[in-house]
């Protein structure tokens, strides 16, 4: 009876993931002399798969930046809802747009002049986009009430002036208190035809939004003189409105249209914007799956240093098979071997790319510095600086992905071990 007991204590087997299997693959992943070709391909391996999920990860931050900054700062100066007229002009636009704020979700609806201008000084000239609004809407407007670098907007519609961006003050060569000439073909009407307008105004402030198209181009003026300017006659081109949540533009627009006080069109920011966001999430998704080649070229070479190292190791796993090591100890042995140079190498990736996207203008400085050159520059970019924003959705979507790669990279090389004969492998040894 006690031989038998002491027999059914005898194990037929090893635990999954037992310490010796763990030593195996530690031992299997260290270099040797004559595995150094081996190891270097795991090396490159390991290499590629750092690079390619920080990568990922740097770039997706960017270009989410890139959208949120544009959508910001796109939507925060246009305006999300645009309302014009139909039947008439809009020279009742106050109490109209007095109508429209008690619309619930509208945040601000302002009356707007617009007409396009040639800004010069004695020292240039440049094209501009003249906006009329009145002194609380324009310290309303996002981006522009917030973001006044000299002068003040304060008494803005008391007397004719205007507030320019940085970007066209620098481009002019004026300051605050100084004279800007804007000149627009729409003047008064004379025998010869229409003369040209010519004006002088001077600047009272001056603004910075951080977007190189708009702060080299928007010039703001109190609304009764845009509208003597530009001929208006007491009306309005547009009324914008700006809503709570940019992302439910639709259920306000619906609101708009139920309750408007007048027939009017109205068009919203994803319309006027749509083929500009169309090419940024394409150019996204391009970059998303360019970039994961790199993770999956990285994934062949673990299966193709895998395939090499059974190949090499095709006696010692015939002794660990006679020895009583079973085939799905083999495969567990290939498997860790393999995964933890994607594990590791996901992991360095998450770590590289997370820090170099949440420090990423502070590198840029740095490459400035040590290049002595401006590498990112804001007149063919758009935005002032780089930007980055990094979704930790996207990241775990990565990380996952790049971890299933290299995992489904080891099945095969693991697989063709752990069906070797022990009893060929020796002969063939």
């Amino acid at each position: 009876m006690s031989a038998v007991a002491d027999s059914g204590d005898i194990p037929t087997g090893t635990k999954a993931f037992a310490g010796f299997e763990w030593l195996l693959a530690g031992r299997y992943l260290r270099t040797r002399r004559r595995e150094g070709f081996v190891s270097v391909i795991a090396g490159f391996s390991f290499l590629g798969i750092l690079l390619g999920v920080a990568t990922l990860i740097i770039v997706m931050s960017v270009m989410n930046g890139f959208r949120k900054e544009l959508l910001e700062k796109i939507v925060g100066v246009n305006g999300h809802i645009f309302a014009t007229p139909i039947d008439r002009p809009l020279d009742d636009y106050d109490s109209v747009a007095e109508r429209l704020r008690k619309i619930r979700g509208v945040q601000l609806a302002l009356p707007l002049v617009e007409g396009q201008a040639l800004a010069s000084s004695q020292t240039g000239n440049n094209g501009v986009l003249v906006r009329g609004v009145h002194e609380a809407d324009i310290k309303a407007i996002p981006f522009i009430g917030r973001n006044i670098r000299a002068g003040t907007l304060d008494g803005f519609d008391e007397q004719p002036g205007v507030a320019i961006g940085r970007r066209l003050a620098n481009a002019l060569g004026i300051q605050v208190g100084d004279s800007m000439t804007l000149v627009s073909p729409q003047g008064a009407s004379t025998p010869f035809g229409t003369a040209p307008r010519i004006k002088a105004y001077p600047v009272k402030a001056i603004f910075e939004i951080g977007m190189t198209e708009f702060d080299g181009t928007f010039v703001y003026m109190p609304l009764a003189e845009a509208q003597a300017y530009f001929n208006r006659d007491g009306d309005v081109n547009v009324i914008e409105i700006f809503v709570d949540d940019p992302d439910r533009t639709q259920s306000v627009r619906d609101a708009i249209e139920a309750d408007a006080p007048r027939p009017l069109v109205l068009s919203d920011w994803r319309q006027r914007n749509r083929s500009f966001f169309n090419a940024l999430e394409v150019e996204r998704n391009v970059m998303f799956i360019i970039l994961t080649l790199i993770v999956l070229v990285a994934a062949l070479n673990i299966v193709s240093g895998l395939i090499m190292l059974v190949k090499d190791k095709t006696e010692d796993i015939a002794i660990m098979r006679t020895m009583g090591a079973t085939r799905g100890t083999v495969l567990r042995v290939f498997l860790m071997t393999g995964a933890a140079i994607g594990v590791v190498g996901t992991l360095g990736g998450l770590i590289l790319g997370v820090l170099f996207a949440k420090n990423i203008k502070s590198i840029m400085a740095v490459l400035n510095w040590i290049t002595g050159a401006n590498l990112w520059d804001p007149t063919v970019r758009f935005l002032s600086d780089i930007p980055s924003v990094t979704d930790w959705r996207e990241v775990v979507s990565v990380v996952v992905m790049a971890l299933t790669l290299s995992l489904l990279a080891t099945l095969y090389p693991a697989w063709k071990a752990a069906r070797l004969d022990p009893v060929q492998a020796l002969r063939m040894g």
